[in-house]
């Protein structure tokens, strides 16, 4: 079972996946407000993960509130917690500073987490930000694109500190070559249909790039 959450300050989604293992993908900005809307499908201290699609506040930035009372596993790309640190876990572009927290399991490309029957490869997608993942659920042909993909031809900003337009074009095209029925997307609604979403994003982002 996926669970989606949007979470304040900025609309993010929050995912809740229910397997033999639990796990949140991102976690928002609000600690008080994800925790209890969590509480609300599942006893917080039994989730396993907490899978970071990126280390912007809107995403991350309840992470060490939710990591101590949960004692779940953040897991986080090696080069994301690098650029978090580099940021001092903060967005300067909006004067937001969020507590730190470090990472228990760092992941790089093709790693694999195991929650059950759902079963994620990460795909190492820079662009919007330098440490970018998306979790590729080959199986179960989902995909989590946090703020790299959007539905409807979107995709994430490059002019954040870490953004990258050639790097995010690179990694769009190497979305297009997975084989998703389903997309969880960072914004916007879930969507069916996966690959018609990625390959229009793919298209619009080499024409504005």
């Amino acid at each position: 079972m996926i669970e989606r959450i949007v979470a304040p300050p900025l609309g993010a989604n929050v995912y809740l996946i229910m397997d033999e293992k639990k796990a949140v993908v991102d976690v928002g900005g609000d600690f008080r407000f994800i925790y209890n809307a969590l509480s609300k499908h599942v006893d917080v201290k039994k989730i396993d993960y907490i899978i970071l699609t990126h280390s912007h506040f809107d995403h991350a930035s309840a992470t060490a509130d939710l990591k101590k009372v949960s004692g779940a596993r953040v897991v986080m790309h090696k080069e994301e917690f690098e650029f978090a640190k580099q940021q001092n876990f903060s967005s300067s572009f909006f004067g937001i500073h969020f507590p730190p927290f470090e990472p228990d399991l760092i992941v790089e490309e093709g790693d694999r987490i195991e929650l059950g029957e759902m079963e994620f490869k990460i795909l190492h997608t820079p662009g919007h930000t330098p440490g970018s993942i998306c979790l590729y659920d080959r199986e179960g042909r989902r995909v989590f694109t946090g703020d790299t993909v959007f539905p409807n031809g979107g995709f994430g900003r490059v002019d954040f500190p870490g953004g990258n337009p050639h790097q995010l074009i690179q990694s769009l095209k190497r979305l297009t070559e997975i084989d998703a029925e389903f997309m969880y997307p960072g914004h916007d609604n879930p969507v069916n249909n996966a690959m018609e979403h990625i390959n229009l994003s793919f298209k619009f982002a080499k024409m504005f790039l």
